[in-house]
């Protein structure tokens, strides 16, 4: 297997442990946002506190990738709380729509600060996801102005936080950017999860406990797809999280799979597979094991 498609694999690995993360947070809604943010990165933490131990490594990395490391972590957390608060008071399918957009962000941050190039194939199949996005969840944009902006700011800033673990491949190691994040985040949300603390029953403990492992999943996946292959070539399999999210919905939360969603699906997964075959085409890259 050659390190893009890793890239590849590894990312939607992601788009389905964050899907299924997903889910359970749904579960979980009576339990404060904050509060499921630290359980899910104290679980992250100590994962990946106990792996880097285990290897000897760094836990916090280097001295001078210290300001980008603080900025994937800001960037990625800020991406959290938005993401969170727009999905609790915004309309689903306008808050999704506009969050979807991140692979476009991470596309175009990583042309102007990575000087990633963009094939020609890109352009066109980023925006038959957005179509195809678009499509399933049929956004009516009626929502209050706050929430949407609160979606629209967690697809920006996780679109920044991504293009920094470009950035980091062949430089930080990963499990180290997992545990500079998951601690900044455990430490960011623990004064607001105290103040709000709600003790959960046995059955939300259980469900906060899944939110920890598949949230855990997905970072590692999402953060070593991106030390596999450039960015611009990568995000776009993240749409595939729309499709798992839609199975899931409807396997686990009894939610009806309309003609619309299968058809937007097949949009984004087209877009998918023809950036897959074009860069497959593209065996230079592949001999570099960049």
């Amino acid at each position: 297997m050659t390190q893009k498609q890793k890239g590849i694999l590894f990312m939607i690995l992601s788009a389905f442990s964050f899907a299924a993360m997903q889910v359970f947070v749904r579960l979980t809604r009576e339990i404060p946002t904050m509060e499921q943010i630290f359980m899910r990165n104290l679980f992250i933490l100590a994962a990946a506190f106990f792996i880097i131990r285990r290897r000897r490594g760094s836990l916090f990395g280097e001295r001078k990738y210290q300001p980008l490391l603080f900025g994937r972590s800001l960037f990625g957390f800020l991406g959290l709380i938005t993401l969170f608060y727009a999905s609790s008071h915004g309309a689903q399918g306008d808050v999704t729509i506009l969050n979807k957009l991140s692979p476009v962000f991470v596309t175009v941050f990583a042309i102007l600060f990575l000087k990633e190039k963009l094939s020609p194939v890109q352009i066109p199949a980023l925006i038959l996801s957005v179509l195809g996005a678009f499509v399933v969840f049929r956004p009516s944009f009626q929502s209050d102005p706050i929430p949407l902006l609160a979606a629209l700011l967690s697809a920006v800033t996780s679109g920044i936080a991504y293009t920094f673990l470009g950035y980091f491949r062949g430089k930080v190691d990963g499990m180290t950017v997992i545990m500079h994040f998951s601690t900044f985040s455990a430490v960011c949300s623990l004064p607001f999860m105290i103040r709000d603390f709600v003790m959960p029953d046995g059955g939300q403990l259980l469900f906060l406990l899944m939110i920890g492992v598949f949230g855990s999943l997905g970072q590692a996946f999402i953060t070593y797809a991106y030390r596999f292959a450039p960015a611009s070539e990568i995000s776009i399999y993240n749409y595939s999280g729309i499709l798992f999210s839609l199975f899931l919905g409807s396997a686990v939360l009894g939610e009806p799979v309309k003609m619309t969603s299968i058809t937007g699906g097949a949009l984004v997964a087209v877009a998918s597979l023809t950036v897959y075959v074009y860069n497959g085409r593209r065996k230079p890259y592949d001999r570099a094991g960049c």
